[in-house]
């Protein structure tokens, strides 16, 4: 099961996705610094041999964000560090808020595994 989240570039920090201001999204080109610094896979063309911790599709222009799905641990965080280091902020939909970058166990890895066993034991 993916753990999708929501990578931002903004010019201001985002504290709830409802007060989200659209004017202060800076248009980028996520998928070069994805495929730069990361072992990433296309999902709709599935032209790249790599590994399934982070998922994407390509986009044809920059733009001001861009859904992911991580597999791993490990995956968040490799993004969280390309975050830092690229000024992005971090959705996850999962928790339904924005991630703390600076604390990211304090809403990451573990409670997406406990929502993952929660929905696991409601299907049951």
């Amino acid at each position: 099961m993916s753990w999708d989240i929501v990578l931002f570039s903004s010019s201001e920090k985002i504290i709830s996705i409802e007060d989200l201001d659209e004017e202060k999204l800076l248009p980028i080109d996520f998928d070069k610094v994805l495929l730069e610094n990361c072992t990433t896979k296309n999902i709709e063309h599935q032209k790249n041999d790599v590994n399934d911790d982070i998922n994407f599709y390509f986009d044809n222009e920059s733009s001001s964000n861009k859904m992911i799905s991580l597999y791993s641990e490990e995956a968040l965080f490799k993004i969280i560090e390309l975050a830092k280091l690229h000024n992005w902020q971090i959705f996850d939909t999962s928790l339904n808020e924005m991630l703390d970058l600076e604390n990211p166990a304090k809403n990451g890895y573990i409670n997406y595994k406990h929502y993952v066993k929660k929905i696991m034991n409601n299907n049951k």
